[in-house]
This record gives structure tokens, sequence and C-alpha cells, in this order.
């Protein structure tokens, strides 16, 4: 979520009325950077052991079969704790 104070700076007007995003827009000219940053920060621990990130590709990876749940909980962990979702439709498990 954009904070309420930085909602002004991606407001724009059409015939329609005034909007503005209440998330980070990827057509933004500094969001794919900003992402890219926050992944990187929040995943710090995992990535190059059990996780690679490469854009909005997010892949988790373990050397046994029976540590991969260990790893996903610990990757929708984060994803939980700073709001972030993924489209269920682009997962998958398992592969």
């Amino acid at each position: 979520m954009l904070a309420s104070e930085d909602r002004k700076k991606v407001s724009f007007i059409t015939s329609e009325g005034t909007f503005c995003y209440v998330a980070m827009a990827f057509g933004l000219k500094n969001a794919g950077a900003t992402y890219q940053k926050l992944v990187d920060k929040i995943f710090c621990p995992q990535i190059g052991m059990n996780m690679e990130v490469y854009v909005d590709d997010m892949l988790v990876k373990s050397k046994k079969a029976e540590e991969h749940v260990k790893d996903l909980e610990e990757t929708l962990s984060v994803l939980r704790k700073y709001k972030l979702k993924l489209n269920p439709a682009k997962c998958a498990f398992g592969v």
C-alpha cells in the first residue's frame, strides 16, 4: 500500500474524475527498481539459499523434497508479514 501522503504524487485526472493509486503500479518510473529493492531486502536471508528472485518471479528451491514445505512456509510467512499477495493463477507448486 502506498502511504497516504504519497498518493497525491500518483494521482491523475480523466473525464470520469480524479483518481490515485493506493498500491504501487508497475507503470510508474521507479516502480520496478523499488519493488526489486524491497524483495531483495525482505528475502535477503533466503536469496541464494532456498530462493531466487528475478524481477517479479520468485523460485523457492530445496535440496530435499522433505525440506520444500518448510521452505515454502518460510516464504509465505515473509509475504504475509509484509502484506504482499500472490496471484494463484500465476503460481506453480511442486514442479
